[in-house]
């Protein structure tokens, strides 16, 4: 099971830049560990247009910045390809008839339009977004509906993260939990993660099911 932004696709760096831009402008700094804790549970985090309304001191029309920004989001995205590793893992869990599933907090539209655009929409079994669920992460809705979805037991599945509330998603919902940060999420603490590892691409899927495996009876134990 993958999580979408900043997994699949680093959709989250475009993200923290188009907002560094605005506060900038403004002369607002954010931390960086700070920017990464709001991730996860939202493609578009409402806490950043809090901060700027904080350091303002006065409320803005959001609507408004979150169409200025989603427009240089949208150019710095032009750039981002899917993140080394990701192709190859589905394509092998396809080749062994293992089920795939999307699971994220982002809005299905998103989720399917980036998909499509690099060819991946087909690949996935299941696809569950916000629109599915009641509360996205860190409840684990999401997964346990993916879990659903494809048929499985939380101790026959893997997830793949990238942020610290997509992890305690997954852990919630019972699931081996494998943290990949990316830029942004790097400054990050994972302390629900089973595994973390610097790129998807430096293990082998057998290596996956087997730290899984492994981890399943120590648990046990």
């Amino acid at each position: 099971m993958f999580d979408f932004d900043g997994l699949i696709l680093d959709t989250e760096t475009p993200l923290q830049l188009s907002w560094e831009e605005i506060y900038s402008q403004v002369g607002l700094s954010v931390p960086p560990a700070h920017w990464a804790s709001l991730l996860g549970a939202a493609a578009d985090p409402p806490e950043a247009y809090a901060l700027l309304e904080k350091h303002l001191g006065h409320s803005i029309d959001r609507e408004a910045v979150r169409r200025r920004r989603l427009r240089r989001e949208h150019e710095l995205l032009a750039a981002e390809a899917i993140l080394p590793g990701v192709t190859e893992l589905i394509r092998e869990a396809q080749s062994r008839g293992l089920g795939l599933a999307v699971a994220s907090s982002s809005d299905r539209a998103w989720v399917e339009g980036h998909l499509r655009a690099f060819g991946l929409l087909s690949s996935f079994d299941a696809l569950l977004c916000a629109e599915d669920v009641t509360l996205v992460k860190p409840d684990p809705q999401l997964y346990t509906a993916a879990l659903c979805a494809l048929g499985v037991r939380a101790d026959e599945a893997i997830a793949f993260e990238d942020s610290a509330h997509g992890a305690e998603a997954a852990r919630r919902a019972g699931l081996f939990v494998v943290v990949v940060p990316n830029r942004v999420t790097r400054h990050a603490t994972f302390p629900n993660a089973d595994l973390v590892v610097n790129s998807i691409a430096g293990r082998s899927l057998d290596e996956y099911i087997h730290a899984a495996e492994k981890g399943k009876r120590k648990s046990a134990g």
